[in-house]
Parts: C-alpha cells; structure tokens; sequence
C-alpha cells in the first residue's frame, strides 16, 4: 500500500509549514511619554499600535512592557502581511493559524552566530542545563496570545477593529457556567482562559551546588562582578533590580539594600550576606566619589570609535550577560543570573528558622503558590542524597562477609566437556 499524503493546507490555502515572515518593520526607543514606538518599513510610526501603546502607558505599564508589547504585535503585522490580512479583519482563523506557525517556527537570528548554533538542543555536562534553541517555546505563544486579546479588546471598546475579538476564549466544557456543580474538595478550574494557549510544562527550581558556585565566583575578574554576583545570590533580587540600584539604595550599618520590584515598581529593602558588602567596599574603593542619585554599578566603554580613552558608562543587562558568558566559557557551564536566584530561594527553605512566608517577601512574590515551587529540592540535592545512600550500602556491604556464590567451585573435567580443551585453565 502507498503512504498516504496530506498537504497541510487549511481552509484558506495556507501553507504554514513553509511560510517565512517578510522582514518588514521594527521596534525602536524614542523620547518622550511613550518610551517605544512601532515603524513600517518606511520609517513611519503604525497608529494603530502607537495608540494602543500611549492607552498602555497611561495605565501605568512600565517600560519593559511596552517594549515587549511592541515587539509581540510587530510579529503579528508581519503575519497578518504574510497573508495578506488586513489588522481589522482579522478573526479566529488567523490567530489559529498564526498559534500553529509559531510552533514550528524558528526565531530570526543574527547571521554571525556560529558556535551557539552546535549547541541547541545539547545539555551541559556542568549544569546539566538544555542549551536553549530557536524555537518559540510556550510562554512566548501565551504571552502573544494574551497581547493580542488586549491590543484588539481596546480596539474593539473604542468602537474601531472587528467586531469580535479574533484572540477568542475557550470553549466551557458542555456549555455550562463557570464552575456548575463544582467539587468543594477540589479547586476551582481557571475560566476565561484563551484557546489557542499551549499548556505549561512544569517549571522546576534549579539551583547551583555549593561547589559550582566557588568555582564560578572564583572565574570572575573584578571586584565589581564578585560584588554583585554575592549580592544577587544573598538577596534573590533578580538582574533587572540589582542594576537599577543607585548609591542612596545601600544601607552599610544594617547591611540592606533597596531594590524597585519587577512589575510593581515597589521599593523593598533587602538583606545581603556581610561577604557582599565586603566585595562592594572593595569595588567602590576603586571608584571615585560618586553622588547619592548616580547609578551603582559602572563599567568603561568606548561610545564612538576612536577614542582614546574609555569613558565610564553604566553597566547594561547585556553586559552582564558577558560577563556570565565570559566565566561560563572558562568553566564549560551555562548558569544565568536566575539561577542565582533559585540558589538562594532553595537555600532559606532547607533554613529552619524562615518560613514560606519570610521567603514569600524577600522574593517579592504576589502569590504562595509561586513561592512554594521552591519547596521541591532541585536535582543536585536529591542525586548528592541518594549517592550518599548507595555509599552507605557499599559500606555497609562490605562490613559483612559474603555468602559463597553458586558454582564458585567447579569440575575442570566438566567445563572441558563443554567449552573444549583446556577451558579450565
């Protein structure tokens, strides 16, 4: 019998299998009340998005957001020109659609990307980590999906768009009310989620062993990276909070620092351990007087080529990355600064004298239920517990004396017989 072939065609003939998105547009910071702005390929702002940006703002949003919301939707209208949709036409049919492409679509990257690319897929022997790959994984569909419904809900209460929502809800289960005949045992199923949303895999907390650590701490090459790497694995702040601080944010009699939370934008004092504020006293040693409102952490860069002299600038997130990146290469490992934050969270829970809700407060969590992943241990403490108890049964063995084995002793006539001449020997 021959195989059966079926062209992977919807109902409006596309073939998503091998659609590639026109690189059409960008994302760019400007000046002024909305911090990002989405242009066409010529050069022009899209109002539709900008609109919805300034409405985005106004609510309070910070500028990561915009950012990310900006960049959601510029994958949208990229879609929307790969089959020639219009945006205010668009319906279910064409999130569907777009939801399937992203799952088998590959993310556009930099063309110099050479060693990276041998990678995906790979796990590091060190962290025994998944290299990550490019391919857009279920958080960043759901993150989608969920810019959409928003960007179209203002739309459609303005009285512009379509008149449905193209980003639609799921189905209830036979038709019934949110949670008709609910189990009181049981908790409540979430309602209103969106459709076309991918389930979640379960995330797990990793942490660092103690000994990875030293050996990470010791392949940093400044008082300044030592400084903040201990900050960040005392206090679980995350990168985006630590480089935010300013020098009015450290309290040296109390050893605190105050950090503006992700999200919220609320200001928390944090404790650090005395080791973070030894390597920060030596890191501003180095530095010269610096004003209450400046930034903490510097670094000297080159701003136009041609300089002579470096000049002092602040330290950016993807110069942080480096140096993660350039101490990962000396160690064969790939740890991010999150996992510093993983580290330190699993640590306060295995401390008797904190409990979830201390733990719940210094990682700034909304909810317990996001604090309580951390009371499942990683898996270096449970591999670490259970080679300890295959060295106890070793040497437990090995105190008792062995039973003789059957067929220890045999007849060198018969083993002649059967494996030929000479076999006993």
């Amino acid at each position: 019998m021959g195989v059966l072939v079926v062209e992977e065609l919807d109902s409006r003939g596309r073939d998503l299998a091998s659609m590639v998105l026109p690189s059409w547009g960008r994302v760019v910071s400007i000046d002024g009340v909305v911090p990002f702005a989405m242009l066409d390929d010529i050069g022009a702002p899209v109002e539709p998005v900008q609109t919805f940006l300034r409405d985005f703002t106004a609510c309070g949003n910070r500028a990561g957001s915009a950012r990310s919301y900006a960049f959601a939707l510029l994958r949208w209208w990229r879609f929307l020109l790969a089959v020639d949709v219009a945006w205010n036409h668009a319906t279910a049919a064409e999130t569907r659609d777009f939801v399937l492409w992203l799952k088998q679509a590959a993310k556009p990257v930099a063309a110099y990307r050479t060693a990276s690319l041998k990678l995906i897929g790979t796990v590091n022997p060190v962290t025994r980590k998944e290299y990550l790959g490019d391919d857009y994984k279920p958080r960043t569909v759901r993150h989608s999906n969920a810019v959409l419904r928003t960007f179209y809900q203002f739309w459609i209460e303005q009285g512009h768009g379509p008149l449905v929502n193209p980003v639609p809800l799921a189905r209830r289960h036979g038709g019934s009310r949110p949670n008709e005949h609910h189990n009181p045992l049981q908790p409540f199923r979430p309602e209103g989620r969106l459709r076309y949303n991918p389930p979640l895999p379960k995330r797990r907390p990793r942490a660092i062993p103690d000994a990875a650590w030293n050996d990470l701490f010791t392949a940093l090459g400044s008082h300044r990276d030592r400084a903040l790497l201990a900050l960040a694995i005392s206090t679980a702040a995350r990168a985006s909070e630590l480089l935010g601080v300013k020098a009015c944010d450290v309290d040296w009699g109390e050893q605190l620092i105050r950090v503006r939370r992700k999200g919220t934008d609320a200001e928390q004092w944090l404790p650090a351990s005395p080791e973070a504020f030894v390597w920060l006293r030596l890191y501003l040693g180095g530095l010269s007087r610096m004003a209450p409102s400046d930034a903490l952490w510097w670094t000297l860069r080159r701003r136009r080529r041609g300089e002579a002299r470096p000049q002092r600038v602040e330290l950016s997130y993807d110069a942080l990355r480096a140096v993660l990146r350039r101490a990962n290469a000396l160690l064969g490992a790939n740890w991010t600064m999150h996992d510093l934050r993983h580290t330190c969270a699993l640590r306060m829970t295995r401390n008797a004298n904190l409990s979830l809700r201390d733990i719940q407060t210094l990682l700034g969590h909304a909810h317990l239920s996001t604090t309580q992943i951390y009371l499942e241990d990683d898996d270096h403490a449970v591999i670490a517990r259970v080679r300890q108890h295959h060295a106890e049964l070793e040497e437990r063995a090995a105190r008792q004396p062995r039973p003789a084995l059957p067929g220890a002793e045999y007849d060198v006539g018969d083993m002649s017989v059967l494996f030929g001449t000479g076999a006993g020997r």
